[in-house]
């Protein structure tokens, strides 16, 4: 995947003052992985919400415009399954994918989830606007081995 150049920008900056998407989320207010979603341009922000991530970063004000258009989303490989409720599942990893292994591997270190040592639960959440749907995924996490 070829990040835009916002995104290379923004993650440089983020990694020269070591900041981490969880202080973004002290500083923003909203949840960090959705913040990771706007920086991999998967999400937009408001104005405020964008000039609090640039200017937390130590970045020009300018930059935070483009973080307040609405993005492209997607940025993965186009192999599209064709049950609907397993589409689903493929387009949450095309929009938050990128972000949600940013955040586990800022978490974890350089590795994966395990999908052996895992367990996946689904809850059926009482709604008045409609019921909803709950995942809940715990895996082991197994960093990659260096020799």
């Amino acid at each position: 995947m070829a990040r835009s150049k916002i995104t290379e920008k923004l993650l440089a900056a983020k990694q020269a003052k070591g900041i981490t998407f969880e202080d973004l989320e002290k500083i923003v207010g909203r949840d960090e992985t959705w913040i990771a979603s706007v920086i991999y341009r998967q999400a937009s922000a408001d104005l405020e919400e964008a000039t609090k991530i640039v200017t937390a970063l130590g970045l020009s004000e300018s930059m935070a415009e483009p973080l307040t258009i609405p993005p492209l989303k997607g940025s993965l490989e186009p192999t599209i399954p064709t049950d609907p409720l397993i589409y689903r599942f493929y387009e949450i990893m095309q929009v938050y994918g990128m972000p949600l292994k940013a955040v586990i591997h800022e978490k974890f270190g350089d590795g994966i989830m395990s999908a052996i040592d895992f367990t996946l639960e689904v809850e059926k959440v009482e709604d008045p606007k409609g019921d909803r749907v709950q995942v809940s995924m715990c895996g082991k996490f197994l960093p990659y081995k260096k020799w």
